[in-house]
């Protein structure tokens, strides 16, 4: 790739501290920092999310319509549930420090800490990655499209989406009143088995889709 970056230039930048761009915050110990070109303008297609979450803390479904996203696992464990829209079936993954899940350019997906203190850093090769996030798709589709297409009913729809008036990114939102569902390892991950096994699911996670450039603007946000 030709870089026309001028490294000559006094505004050229080579380092930066990620905690001075916090893209999210839910509370002291649930938020992701941000880094893109705009914070680093030396970086010619690639960006990053810097993660902390607590457990039970889940990255809502969501994907990313410009960049594949690689999620490095540095503290804690993490379950990272894909979408394969070629097996129509999601792709569940368990990851402890050192270990990686890679998410195809475009793909449904979403991430849940297992534990305390889970940090996980996602890669992206975009300079900015865009994306869309589910409860965007769930708030903004108006109630009776949805309920004509998918024949449901519209005034208990209307009831179930009326807490999703902003977007949520980091879930559950602080004011839940009851304990989510967490993934699929939960019940049945026996202690010994392979955190990096794959397990295949049959139905959609019973979390939340809409869009943004990840992390910045409303209909199509970045980060």
């Amino acid at each position: 790739m030709t870089s026309y970056t001028d490294y000559t230039s006094p505004g050229t930048q080579f380092t930066y501290d990620l905690s001075n761009n916090t893209f999210f915050k839910k509370d002291p110990y649930n938020y992701i920092n941000l880094l893109s070109v705009k914070q680093l303008n030396t970086l010619p297609n690639l960006s990053l999310l810097d993660i902390y979450l607590t457990k039970g803390n889940v990255i809502e479904p969501h994907y990313h319509q410009n960049a594949t996203e690689l999620i490095y696992c540095i503290a804690g464990s993490a379950e990272i549930a894909l979408l394969n829209p070629f097996l129509n079936k999601y792709l569940n993954f368990y990851i402890e420090p050192g270990q990686v899940v890679n998410v195809p350019h475009g793909w449904w997906h979403y991430e849940i800490a297992l534990t305390d203190d889970t940090h996980l850093l996602a890669i992206f090769d975009a300079p900015t990655p865009d994306v869309i996030f589910g409860s965007d798709i769930l708030r903004l589709t108006p109630a009776n499209v949805l309920a004509y297409t998918y024949c449901l009913d519209e005034a208990q729809l209307k009831t179930a989406l009326a807490p999703l008036t902003n977007t949520v990114i980091l879930g559950p939102p602080a004011n839940c009143s009851y304990n989510p569902i967490h993934g699929q390892m939960a019940a049945n991950q026996k202690p010994n088995q392979a955190l990096m096994q794959q397990a295949t699911v049959n139905q959609a996670q019973p979390y939340g889709g809409q869009h943004y450039p990840m992390y910045g603007h409303h209909h199509r946000q970045q980060y």
